[in-house]
């Protein structure tokens, strides 16, 4: 088992987090100065452009529209990509920048994660970024240098916000629902990324539908289609427009949730949506399910010494080398999904890792509902009556059914699943669990 210390001292408070490096594991050993990357882009442009997007997207407060100061992406290099990642302010705009080995000359990819600000003086630099200009970049444990032959900056890593662990959490729970619902060829992306509104404008919201002449926005589902609410959050697209290769929508019709993925020379960049655009990923009660196992947090801290920053994990190749039962190795992962410290790449369909410091309590604080349906557990509150279980809370019976997940309480009536099970649901699950363990 390989377990991996980090450089210097990550610090987690309730609000945020600043992350050390982890050491690098080279063919020579641990390095415990590690460099995720030392050299130039392959499509300088592209790779410049599709930075500035992320921090356009981490500026934004698409809902009611607001434009923030901070511009600061996590890192994370896996070996053979780098991966950058962050949220709209408003937290209902997911944004993942993979810059693909193809995208990258002159130097190794290494293993790690850092935060690091995008600076209005970066900005402008990656702004300016010519299609041939010279663009080189050193990302490591100093933060993120950026040089081209007129200028070079330095940005050091920086607070990562504590909610966007838990946003990273359901981000990935919510997209590894998803299923590919249609794709579009380079000139197809290109004209629907043109017609986008801007993030200024008035929510426009509608079925996605590609025809022979293009993409349609329907007022109903059609079949292989997607909804998506608030057009305006895809907005940040327009920058990479004369890039775009390809696109390929997903969705799930189950929580409402879309994403999109646009192809780049050398690089990929897919931008998730809520269903809502009202609503935050950080506010998702996606893991829910996954976390109602009581083995998981044990089962958890078992699978985190076996990853390695794969850039995609094999859950068959865990599940042999943990020696742990298939449904215990998924539960282990939501578990590690919810202290983000995995992800879900909805084009790859894999979980890839982020190495973010273990705080086993989070899992715990950032879900109450969790709370609530263990303490209902230790009250011996549930029972089952027939094909069903009878929930006592609060002076009142719920009935709950498993499968299909159904509770006559007030939350399940309102939300249904599509923000997770209501603690009745939860609380069920982890008795009838036990009983068949």
């Amino acid at each position: 088992m390989n377990v991996r210390a980090f450089v210097g001292e990550s610090t987690v408070t309730p609000d945020a987090l600043t992350l050390a490096l982890a050491p690098a594991l080279t063919p020579a050993g641990i390095d415990d100065s590690p460099s995720f990357f030392h050299g130039f882009a392959s499509e300088p442009q592209t790779l410049a452009r599709g930075l500035v997007v992320l921090a356009d997207i981490t500026a934004t407060r698409y809902f009611q529209y607001t434009p923030e100061s901070q511009r600061d992406p996590v890192l994370t290099a896996q070996g053979d990509r780098l991966r950058a990642e962050c949220f709209s302010a408003c937290n209902g705009v997911y944004a993942r920048l993979d810059i693909l080995q193809p995208g990258l000359d002159g130097g190794e990819i290494g293993f790690g994660t850092t935060n690091v600000d995008i600076s209005a003086a970066t900005r402008r630099a990656l702004v300016n970024v010519a299609r041939a200009e010279l663009l080189h970049l050193d990302v490591g444990r100093a933060g993120l240098a950026v040089s081209t032959p007129q200028t070079s900056i330095i940005e050091r890593p920086v607070e990562m916000p504590s909610r966007w662990v838990r946003a990273l959490g359901n981000v990935a729970e919510l997209h590894r629902g998803m299923t590919p619902a249609f794709s579009l060829d380079a000139r197809q992306a290109q004209e629907f990324i043109a017609s986008l509104p801007s993030a200024t404008s008035t929510a426009r919201s509608g079925w996605l539908a590609v025809s022979r002449g293009g993409v349609r926005l329907l007022p109903r589902d059609a079949g292989q289609s997607v909804h998506i609410a608030g057009l305006h959050r895809l907005s940040a697209l327009k920058r990479l427009l004369p890039h775009a290769r390809g696109a390929t929508f997903f969705g799930d019709a189950r929580t409402g949730a879309a994403a999109v993925a646009v192809d780049l020379p050398g690089a990929r960049v897919t931008l998730g949506v809520t269903d809502e655009a009202w609503r935050g990923h950080s506010g998702e009660g996606s893991l829910l399910e996954g976390l109602a196992d009581a083995s998981s947090l044990d089962d958890a801290e078992l699978i985190s010494a076996i990853l390695a920053f794969e850039p995609v994990i094999d859950v068959d190749a865990l599940i042999i080398e943990s020696g742990v039962a298939a449904h215990r190795v998924r539960s282990a992962l939501a578990v590690l999904a919810a202290s983000g410290r995995v992800g879900w790449d909805v084009s790859d369909r894999t979980y890839f890792h982020r190495e973010l410091p273990d705080d086993t309590e989070r899992v715990t604080r950032d879900n109450p509902r969790l709370v609530s349906a263990r303490r209902l557990v230790d009250e011996n509150a549930v029972r089952r009556d027939g094909e069903h279980w009878a929930v006592y809370s609060h002076g009142g019976e719920y009935r709950v059914h498993l499968d299909p997940p159904r509770c006559t309480c007030a939350w399940y009536l309102r939300h249904g699943i599509g923000r997770g099970p209501c603690k009745h649901l939860i609380a069920a699950r982890i008795v009838d669990g036990g009983q068949q363990a």
